[in-house]
């Protein structure tokens, strides 16, 4: 037996299908014996054949001591329950061969893959990677085409540990090379994690900067005797007190897009929210003008503000007070900045991120006292102050004016007050706040009542105006019956399989929900619509748009249930953003997408365990609003300050490869605070800022805000080539003063009107 034993542990590898046979065989063997002594042979067989071991010996004395537990004179009852297992295990081979044998055909036919005919899984996934531009060595080791020159002599691999029969090939990168990239993480991270007490960070995948480089912390091995594992990580390795502390070598950067020549996308900085206190006077002006210097040296194109209702026509109706924008406009105009104004109908505070309280305009509030369905108002009866229910947009509920008024008086008002800064061009654009935060959406998710993330959030459509706009359609349906919400949707933090109407193939997709959903985004595209038409009127020249928020959790399945109660009737069947964007192109509306910066690295947890997908989202809303033509600006959702993100939304707003050249129309980063002042944390945005703007010769001279060169800061070659690539046909100047001010230079140079074949005219 212990020869059988020794013999079935060193069996050298097969191919897969022979193994199968070898194996089905040998359990066929084993049911003409009788009593427990082979028992261990086929439970090691059904593993697989292969649990490698330091030594046979060892794997011999385990199966020894499996056995005398195995066998016992118990008898008959604990030998058949192997021979039942056996059977299953057949079932088990059968079925998988079947499924290999239709993966290999199918490859064989329809991908021209060069597969030999007792190929095994090993083949495919080796057939794949090359597909892929890798390269898998005969033993196994595998690694990006690239990094030919940073694999070990041989394709050496390496036990992890002593007592795993799995190999993983170790790579040394060069020593002058940072960060993480995807042909070594993988690698990397799963030699370390094995080993005990080893901590293995995860790295941005993107090179930081010198001075923003992290430390790779050492990695401390217990016990003092070096591991066979330790040998083949790498780098320096010292003791102390008995703990190996190994230092690992530095890992590979991954090369980041260069975006020289790219696009130029203005970046705006949205200021603090309580820059303009509740007496509409400018707070802290010398500390403000210091640190709008600050980002003009950084060539930052303007900045964003928002201008508070509840500021402006705070006491009386139609009694408007702009005294400290004036003096924000005017200190702007100064240092030669662009202005973005939103026109902010919302209350501040109780939401993240505020840490002011601006509340709603207070003749507003008394009217919401006597008559509160003038707020959105979910199942329960809670109100939510926060904005106006879209109910009353055509109800003269508020001292005899409809809300649709209300904002246009406010928005004419706007215009005519700072008439000179749009005449001039100061006011690049005007964003109309839409509903909560500024954002065209329900306010589904209120924090006040109770919302947490990833919660599903609710409904809010149970005011008397809403209500009485479901009934008057369910009517015309012909199904009055229909004239109510949903009573099976769950609550804030329900999750779409708790519920009746959001799980799979729930109430959403029947003939109720499908009538109940369309009403429910009806009312938010009409709100727009109707808002917009006159934001058009009163801002007449100058760019408008509309900020959408990105609803992303729970976007992995079917229903999307999140942005449903958020308005955006976009489960897995149908495109909910595609009448938005139409909505947003009749009226020349830009779209504010303020999800640009997530990516699926971030909270990888939470993410997974809400099923979000925000580059999902991102790209929907993206191509919804590209596909009708309609200009794209963003802002970051949450607090970015690092290279990763930056260059996350670098990606979103210049996509790459894309042939009609499309991209955002303006960056907004949320937003000036103390933190961005910060030496490091503002050289890294600085760097965005110039990358947003484009690097090389064209975007360093060029003033973004006149389209005209500043020909004293340009050597005479990188003129003359510019003018050579056509930017003369796009951007006026005069070629006299010019070359009269580079006269010096072009004698001293060399330089010829025909030097190298170019020619000036």
């Amino acid at each position: 037996m212990a020869t059988d034993i020794q013999k079935l542990i060193g069996t050298s590898e097969e191919d897969d299908d022979e193994e199968m046979d070898m194996d089905v065989k040998e359990e066929d063997d084993e049911d003409e014996e009788n009593g427990g002594k082979n028992i261990a042979a086929q439970i090691m067989t059904g593993v697989g054949g292969g649990m490698a071991s330091n030594s046979s010996d060892n794997q011999f004395q385990h199966q020894q001591q499996f056995q005398e537990q195995v066998t016992t004179p118990a008898g008959g009852a604990r030998r058949s329950r192997p021979l039942e297992e056996k059977e299953r295990t057949k079932l088990r081979e059968r079925h998988r061969r079947a499924i290999t044998a239709r993966i290999l055909a199918g490859l064989r036919r329809h991908g021209n893959y060069n597969l030999r005919v007792r190929a095994d899984i090993n083949d495919v996934i080796a057939a794949l990677a090359r597909e892929a531009g890798w390269v898998v060595l005969p033993d196994g080791t595998t690694f990006p085409s690239r990094s030919q020159g940073s694999r070990p002599a041989g394709g050496t691999s390496a036990a992890v540990t002593s007592s795993s029969s799995h190999l993983v090939s170790q790579q040394t990168p060069p020593a002058s090379l940072r960060g993480v990239s995807p042909g070594y993480q993988t690698s990397v991270e799963y030699n370390t994690c094995r080993m005990k007490g080893v901590f293995m960070p995860n790295p941005s995948p993107y090179d930081l900067s010198a001075s923003t480089q992290p430390q790779i912390p050492a990695v401390v091995g217990e016990g003092g005797e070096q591991t066979e594992s330790d040998l083949h990580i790498g780098g320096s390795m010292d003791t102390i007190n008995d703990k190996q502390i190994v230092d690992l070598p530095p890992i590979p950067k991954l090369p980041e897009r260069d975006f020289a020549g790219t696009p130029f996308i203005p970046v705006y900085v949205m200021l603090p929210l309580g820059v303009i206190n509740m007496k509409c006077e400018l707070v802290d002006p010398d500390d403000l003008l210091k640190q709008l210097k600050v980002l003009k040296s950084a060539n930052v194109d303007g900045i964003m503000v928002d201008c508070w209702w509840g500021i402006v026509e705070a006491h009386t109706p139609q009694e408007y007070n702009w005294s400290g924008y004036s003096r924000l406009f005017q200190m702007v105009r100064e240092l030669k900045l662009k202005l973005q104004a939103v026109m902010s109908f919302h209350e501040c505070g109780g939401n993240v991120g505020d840490d002011v309280c601006i509340p709603l305009p207070h003749w507003v509030a008394e009217i919401g006292r006597s008559n509160p369905d003038i707020f959105f108002t979910d199942r329960e009866g809670r109100r939510n102050p926060e904005c106006l229910s879209w109910g009353i947009d055509k109800e003269r509920v508020l001292r005899g004016r409809t809300a649709v008024e209300v904002y246009f008086d406010y928005m004419r008002s706007f215009r005519a007050e700072f008439d000179e800064f749009f005449a001039d061009g100061i006011i690049s654009m005007v964003e109309v706040g839409l509903g909560p935060c500024g954002e065209l959406r329900y306010p589904s998710c209120p924090v006040k009542h109770g919302w947490r993330y990833p919660g599903i959030g609710e409904f809010q459509c149970y005011d008397q105006y809403l209500l009485k706009s479901l009934k008057k359609t369910a009517e015309a349906r012909g199904h009055p019956f229909w004239a109510r919400g949903p009573d099976n949707a769950g609550f804030y933090n329900s999750q779409p399989h708790e519920t009746g109407f959001f799980c799979d193939g729930g109430d959403y997709d029947g003939y109720y929900g499908r009538f109940f959903l369309n009403w429910y985004t009806r009312i938010l595209v009409d709100h727009g619509d109707r808002v917009l038409s006159l934001a058009k009127l009163a801002f007449e020249g100058t760019q408008i748009a509309v900020k959408l928020s990105g609803i992303h959790w729970w976007y992995k399945t079917a229903s999307h249930a999140a942005e449903l109660t958020a308005g955006f009737y976009n489960p897995c069947n149908r495109d909910g953003y595609a009448a938005i964007a139409t909505m947003l192109k009749k009226h020349k509306a830009a779209l504010n997408f303020s999800c640009s910066e997530s990516r699926m690295g971030d909270q990888q947890v939470d993410f997974a365990e809400a099923l979000a997908d925000p580059e999902g989202l991102v790209w929907q809303v993206l191509n919804a609003a590209w596909e009708v033509g309609i200009p794209i600006a963003s802002e970051n959702a949450l607090p970015c300050h690092d290279r990763v993100t930056y260059n996350k939304i670098l990606g979103n707003a210049k996509p790459l490869n894309d042939p009609d050249g499309r991209h955002f129309l303006s960056f907004t980063h949320l937003r000036l605070s103390p933190l961005l002042m910060e030496r490091q944390t503002f050289l890294e945005f600085e760097r965005f800022v110039k990358r947003m703007h484009g690097s090389g010769c064209f975007n360093a001279c060029q003033n973004p805000r006149n389209n005209k060169f500043d020909a004293t800061s340009m050597s005479f070659t990188d003129l003359v080539l510019k003018v050579k690539e056509g930017l003369s046909s796009h951007i006026k100047f005069r070629m006299k003063v010019v070359v009269s001010h580079l006269g010096k230079q072009l004698s001293n140079s060399g330089y010829s009107r025909r030097r190298k074949g170019i020619q000036i005219e």
